[in-house]
């Protein structure tokens, strides 16, 4: 048997030892760096919840002060804003949508201002068997009318891959696409606020639409995922500190 050369194996241990360390110096930073991105992810979030709280209690502002924001690319989401108009109700679009447990639509409706422009207002929720506008027809408001409500910026993709092509044929969005629901609807791009507005709790006859429908329970949980990769981190200082100790009485 040929003789293994005196220190091969000291050498062999040390570039083990030293591809551990640096694997572990590694998975530490990863995870450190997670959990400080949480944190900041967190801070980020709490300030857009008060952010939002303290719109949704402001005094309703004229559309041309929305629009003035938009247009220099403020963040519009959640403003309330008072606009008037005439209801477009042969144009209204559907998203799909569920309200306190029952399955249905959202109701977009166009509503046309003084200067010939369209801005779509969520009117609010109708259910499902209530889609077709003869089902509801002292709810399709008539002569000019004024909504209250908050500015919704327009989306600029599908949020997600999972979410369903919208359908046009049948007049079912189940994402916002404020283009496809004007241009279903023969509104030119020229002619079309971009952007949307929810409206309030303003009673509609015989209660439909439903209104005051805006969603506010963004997700918080960047605590939780902080801890957690934190946790972690303290998990694997343990177990780099456990082998050390035990090799050191090996």
């Amino acid at each position: 048997m040929a003789e293994v050369p005196a220190g091969a194996m000291p050498r062999k241990g040390r570039g083990k030892a030293i591809l551990t360390g640096t694997a572990f110096v590694i998975a530490l930073a990863i995870l450190l760096s997670l959990g400080t991105w949480q944190v900041q992810r967190l801070y980020w979030k709490e300030q857009l919840l008060a952010d939002m709280a303290a719109r949704r209690i402001a005094a309703p502002a004229p559309l041309a002060d929305i629009e003035a924001m938009a247009t220099r690319g403020e963040d519009i989401e959640y403003r309330p804003v008072t606009v008037s108009g005439t209801f477009a109700n042969n144009r209204e679009r559907h998203f799909f949508a569920t309200w306190h447990g029952r399955t249905g639509y959202h109701v977009y409706t166009p509503l046309q201002l003084a200067d010939g422009r369209f801005l779509f207002v969520n009117r609010g929720f109708v259910p499902f068997e209530a889609k077709e506008p003869e089902m509801r027809k002292q709810g399709q408001l008539t002569g000019g009318q004024t909504v209250v409500g908050l500015a919704r910026a327009r989306l600029a993709e599908k949020p997600s891959s999972i979410v369903p092509d919208n359908d046009l044929s049948k007049n079912i969005f189940y994402w916002k696409d404020l283009d496809a629901m004007a241009s279903s609807t023969g509104i030119p791009a020229d002619r079309l606020v971009p952007f949307f507005v929810d409206a309030g709790d303003a009673s509609n006859p015989k209660g439909l639409p439903i209104g005051a429908v805006t969603q506010f329970d963004l997700p918080n949980n960047h605590l939780q995922y902080a801890v957690t990769w934190y946790g972690l981190a303290a998990a694997l200082v343990g177990v780099g500190l456990f082998a050390v100790l035990r090799r050191k009485a090996a």
